[in-house]
């Protein structure tokens, strides 16, 4: 399985400051992010995934609404967590 419990804390660890912190903003990102990965390499190997194809969408939707937010509230925030997962908007 590519997504464990332990990944998931090790990337709230790393972005949201502490492992129980899962509803930071930069933590979610980079969890959407991760996800969005693996599931575009799935799609790469299976074009006619369709079920697969919406979940991507809807995780890319929820990921540009979170960056939406920081943008808006914390722009320095917003700018580390774009470096620092490399994602250009």
């Amino acid at each position: 399985m590519y997504l464990t419990a332990d990944t998931k804390k090790g990337f709230f660890k790393k972005f949201g400051k502490s492992d129980k912190n899962t509803g930071s903003p930069e933590g979610q990102v980079a969890l959407f992010t991760h996800r969005i990965s693996h599931l575009t390499e799935h799609l790469g190997k299976n074009k006619k995934d369709r079920s697969t194809q919406r979940a991507l969408v809807n995780l890319v939707g929820k990921r540009k609404s979170i960056l939406d937010y920081l943008k808006k509230n914390d722009i320095e925030r917003y700018r580390a967590i774009i470096k620092e997962l490399d994602i250009r908007k």
